[in-house]
């Protein structure tokens, strides 16, 4: 474990803007010259099939992430900034044990409009399933983190970009 490395998981529900906001916070990092990476979780684990006892492939992903992280944190990298879906206590446990640090998770929030607006967008007319399965899951989600409590704390996520950055590095307490 290197001391005073630090994770944070952006985690919340399909279409919230978890990657957009990551790659915000990364920004806001850089121009603090915090040495840093961001990690989008979703291609640690996009494969074909996955198992069908973790369709999610959650295994694969924590995997690809112990690699990840170690190579980041061994090139200087000290924070690391996930976005991500953490479902449960016992997932969180199993991506700190993979990080090697300490890691501090953020939900971010919005209510269901406005996340079923950012789904139409991303998914457009002629992918009528793909909207549908994003919209079930977005809310199955919603229920999941609600009934899990993974979350450090809480972040709105309807605002400019920047200032939900802004906002979860100061809940964070990063710089």
């Amino acid at each position: 474990m290197i001391i005073d490395a630090r994770a944070l998981l952006l985690t919340g529900p399909v279409g919230i803007g978890k990657s957009t906001v990551a790659e915000a916070v990364g920004e806001l990092l850089a121009a603090a010259a915090v040495p840093h990476a961001v990690i989008d979780l979703d291609e640690l684990h996009r494969r074909w099939p996955a198992p069908a006892d973790d369709p999610f492939d959650l295994a694969m992903e924590l995997r690809n992430l112990g690699a990840l992280a170690g190579n980041y944190l061994g090139a200087g990298a000290r924070r690391l900034v996930l976005a991500g879906v953490v479902e449960s206590r016992a997932d969180r446990r199993r991506y700190a044990e993979v990080l090697g640090t300490e890691l501090t998770v953020c939900l971010l929030t919005a209510d269901a409009a406005a996340i079923d607006r950012r789904l139409a967008r991303r998914h457009g007319a002629e992918d009528t399933d793909g909207l549908r399965w994003h919209l079930a899951r977005a809310r199955e989600l919603d229920g999941i983190f609600r009934r899990a409590g993974v979350e450090d704390f809480a972040v709105a996520a309807d605002g400019p970009v920047t200032d939900v950055a802004k906002a979860v590095l100061a809940a964070a307490g990063w710089p």
